[in-house]
């Protein structure tokens, strides 16, 4: 039978392994694409002629 030993009395490096072990992925998704303007600041693009929104 194995012994637990606590997170932080193991070494730096089964620390690391561990935590590597439980980390997902983002798989497909890019996390950076999924990031909301702010209405609040001037973009060029998003202004049309007046009356339009």
């Amino acid at each position: 039978m194995k012994k637990v030993v606590s997170l932080k009395k193991q070494s730096k490096r089964a620390q690391r392994e561990y935590h590597l072990s439980r980390r997902g992925s983002w798989g497909e998704v890019n996390p950076v694409s999924r990031t909301v303007e702010s209405k609040k600041v001037y973009n060029r693009k998003r202004l049309g002629k007046p009356g339009e929104e």
